[in-house]
């Protein structure tokens, strides 16, 4: 996604039109931005009453388990089960949602040999 024109340069090219009469054709020939994106801010203006730029979202995923202590006491209890099952217990949640938040937890169901007791 390109990055959006600074606030700056906005305010430089509705001043140049506003106060110094330039028509819109020639801000966007001297100033080498498109005629359509100087309409767009005038009328993100009339809107919004401001000409800075929509804030852009978060990149990533959308976090679909939020109460992380539930979460814990859940995999306790729930410890036996696969990943598919439990899944489907939580509710509305896929297997790769369950497995990157037991991984995010730290929860591992792999034997550690080395930290068992020697009979």
């Amino acid at each position: 996604m390109p990055n959006s024109y600074s606030y700056d340069l906005r305010q430089k090219v509705i001043q140049s039109i506003e106060l110094d009469g330039l028509k819109k054709v020639e801000a966007s020939q001297l100033f080498n931005i498109s005629r359509n994106t100087i309409n767009l801010w005038f009328q993100r203006r009339a809107a919004t009453g401001d000409i800075a730029a929509k804030p852009t979202s978060v990149a990533g995923q959308r976090q679909k388990i939020t109460d992380w202590e539930k979460f814990r006491e859940f995999v306790k209890t729930n410890s036996d089960k696969t990943q598919a099952e439990m899944a489907q217990l939580w509710g509305g949640i896929s297997e790769q949602s369950i497995g990157r938040a037991l991984k995010q937890i730290g929860f591992t169901r792999k034997k550690n040999l080395w930290l068992l007791p020697k009979r």
